[in-house]
């Protein structure tokens, strides 16, 4: 294994709809886990959903609500919070924008990220970008519905 640097602004951004996401350190810069810069505007972000990947939030900047099973958290600059793998969870900025780390302990969410930026426009309207991520959900096994009560 080799050292990795990411400095200030370095790494590839990934357009996830709903937030811009730079890989600060992939799994194969790691040996595994993965770590991501998160800028997200504000509003909501993407529906409830349940991933097959644990994560965890740690909020550098921006005040945000996240949505865990149903349970509301409100996180500002230096809260963390693990979402284990299958939980319910959407998030909502309530500032003009939020950043925040996402720490991941395998691949699977950059996966994710990497194929949503590679295949739906930028600038693809909600309308036409939700039969392209339909598809992208369900290789990854990133579930929607009526998951929180």
């Amino acid at each position: 294994m080799t050292i990795h640097l990411s400095t200030a602004g370095e790494g590839p951004e990934l357009d996830t709809k709903d937030a811009t996401v730079t890989v600060k350190a992939a799994a194969e810069d790691t040996g595994g886990y993965e770590l991501f810069e998160v800028d997200a505007p504000r509003g909501p972000a993407v529906p409830p959903h349940a991933d097959p990947w644990a994560k965890a939030f740690y909020v550098l900047h921006g005040r945000l609500t996240v949505c865990l099973d149903g349970e509301l958290h409100d996180l500002g600059p230096g809260a963390c919070v693990h979402i284990p793998a299958g939980t319910a969870n959407t998030f909502t900025v309530h500032s003009p924008h939020a950043k925040f780390l996402v720490f991941t302990p395998d691949d699977a969410m950059g996966r994710f990220f990497r194929e949503v930026d590679a295949t739906v426009p930028s600038d693809a309207p909600w309308p036409e970008a939700v039969p392209l991520l339909g598809g992208i959900v369900a290789r990854h096994g990133v579930a929607f519905g009526e998951l929180v009560p």
